[in-house]
């Protein structure tokens, strides 16, 4: 197997790891509640942006490639933000089987 070759030079943004709480609201719903879990440096790299109509309303998605030194307990569902920005975890591999990086394909949210 060949070696993925990442340069660590390239994470050059500060992140905050979040994980969702979901705080039941008494009527059988739930209401979001994210909470900070931990901070790393990332590289970021936006893939797509569609933009679609639905019962007459546009609803866009952006997702990205978030890449990343790899760490125990990320998974689907919590988020890394960027300032004002939230980016969704969609996904995640290990590129190279080595434990050393993952990459993350995330969902921003409007």
């Amino acid at each position: 197997m060949a070696l993925l070759f990442l340069d660590p030079g390239l994470l050059t943004k500060r992140a905050a790891i979040e994980r969702n709480d979901l705080v039941t609201d008494g009527s059988g719903g739930a209401r979001e509640n994210w909470v900070e879990v931990g901070e790393t440096s990332v590289r970021v790299e936006p893939l797509t942006a569609i933009v679609e109509e639905r019962l007459g309303q546009r609803i866009g998605a952006i997702t990205h490639r978030v890449t990343l030194r790899a760490r125990a307990g990320l998974v689907r569902g919590m988020a890394f933000r960027l300032g004002a920005r939230r980016l969704v975890i969609r996904s995640l591999h290990d590129p190279d089987e080595t434990g050393r990086w993952l990459v993350c394909r995330c969902e921003e949210e409007a």
